[in-house]
């Protein structure tokens, strides 16, 4: 059984940094993503581990890795903004659908519960 933990949200001002921890059992060496969801939003594609792909918004400000020895992804996130406030969720593809798609949610099978990333202006 596959599970992620999403951990390391919290509430910081604009330009301070946070890093996003994702914890997996299940699996290992397996390729993430990160997304997010603000409020009456879709959820929207942040940063991936296969190709080291990040989205527009945040490249050059985040920073995705991994520890492959405590099983672990993370985001470092740095120069925040308020409009970088959301819910977090981590996300990995056990099938190999997102290889050509990474950006789309429903191709990742197994999602953490989130975490909330406040920033205030």
């Amino acid at each position: 059984q596959v599970h992620l933990v999403e951990s390391g949200g919290g509430s910081v001002q604009a330009g301070g940094s946070l890093r996003l921890s994702c914890a997996a059992s299940g699996l290992s060496n397996y390729a993430a993503a990160w997304f997010r969801q603000a409020p009456g939003k879709e959820r929207e594609f942040v940063a991936a581990t296969r190709r080291t792909d990040y989205a527009d918004s945040v490249k050059g400000r985040f920073t995705i890795s991994r520890d492959n020895a405590k099983n672990t992804v993370y985001l470092q996130m740095n120069s925040l903004k308020p409009e970088d406030t959301a819910v977090y969720y981590c996300a990995t593809d056990t099938s190999g659908r997102s290889w050509y798609d990474p950006y789309n949610p429903a191709k990742y099978n197994y999602w953490g519960q989130g975490t909330q990333v406040t920033v205030s202006s």
